[in-house]
C-alpha cells in the first residue's frame, strides 16, 4: 500500500513538474490505475452533470464530431488523388492525418453508440429475461463499460505521453506533434464511460416506474 502511494505521489510530482519525459516515466508505475480509476470514473460523472445542465452538448458531440473527422478525411482523400494523378504531386502528409482522423471519428462514435446501446445489447435474449435478471445484466453493462474505459484512459494515457517524451512527429509534417492526436483517445473513452453512466441512471429510474427495461437497439436511431 506503502509503495502505491509513493507511486501516486511520484505521478502527480511529475505533472506538476510539467516535463513530459518525468510523467512518462511516473506513468509507468502501478499508480497510474489508481489515478486512472478516479479519473474515468470523476471524469465522466463531470460529463454526464455537463450533459444534463447542457442537452445541446448531449444531443450533437459526438456526432459533430464524427461527421466532421468524415468530411475532412473524404476531402483530403478526393484533393489529394486527384492532385496526385493529374498534377503529379501530393501533400506529404496527406497519407498521415486520415487515419488519425479515422482513429478520432471511431472511438467518439463508439461513445455515441453506447448511449444508443448499440454494443452489448443482447436485447432478444434479455427479453425473456425476468425483471430482476434484465436489471443485473444492464448493472454488468456499466461495470463492464467502466472497466474498459479505465484500462483505454490508463494505457492510452501512457502511449500519449510516452509520444509527448519522444517528440514524435506525425510523419510529412515539420512540427504537428502525433500526441496531439492521440490524446483524443482518453477523452473518448471518459466520454463512452460517461454515456454508460447516463444509460445506467435511466435503467435504474424505469426499474423504479416500472417502465421497460430492455428495448430493441437502432443503429443510428435516438
Amino acid at each position: 500500500m506503502g509503495a502505491l502511494l509513493s507511486d501516486v505521489s511520484a505521478i502527480f510530482s511529475a505533472i506538476m513538474s510539467n516535463d513530459s519525459w518525468m510523467i512518462s516515466e511516473a506513468l509507468r508505475k502501478d499508480g497510474a490505475w489508481v489515478i486512472g480509476f478516479f479519473l474515468t470514473f470523476f471524469g465522466a460523472a463531470l460529463v454526464v452533470w455537463i450533459y444534463r445542465m447542457v442537452p445541446f452538448i448531449d444531443r450533437h458531440l459526438e456526432r459533430t464530431v464524427m461527421v466532421w473527422s468524415y468530411l475532412i478525411i473524404s476531402a483530403i482523400i478526393f484533393v489529394e488523388v486527384f492532385r496526385r494523378f493529374v498534377l503529379s504531386e501530393q501533400a506529404p502528409w496527406s497519407t498521415t492525418l486520415p487515419p488519425f482522423l479515422f482513429l478520432i471519428m471511431t472511438w467518439f462514435g463508439c461513445a455515441f453508440n453506447v448511449r444508443l446501446r448499440t454494443h452489448l445489447a443482447f436485447a432478444e435474449f434479455r427479453t425473456s429475461m425476468p425483471r430482476f435478471g434484465q436489471m443485473a445484466c444492464l448493472t454488468l453493462d456499466v461495470v463492464l463499460w467502466f472497466g474498459f474505459s479505465w484500462i483505454v484512459v490508463v494505457t492510452s494515457t501512457r502511449v500519449t505521453f510516452n509520444s509527448a517524451a519522444n517528440f514524435q512527429i506525425m510523419l510529412g509534417t515539420d512540427n504537428v506533434m502525433q500526441w496531439w492526436f492521440l490524446t483524443t483517445v482518453p477523452v473518448s473513452f471518459v466520454l463512452l464511460c460517461a454515456r454508460a453512466f447516463e444509460n445506467y441512471l435511466d435503467d435504474i429510474a424505469n426499474y423504479r416506474s416500472g417502465d421497460a427495461l430492455i428495448n430493441q437497439a437502432v443503429i443510428g436511431g435516438e
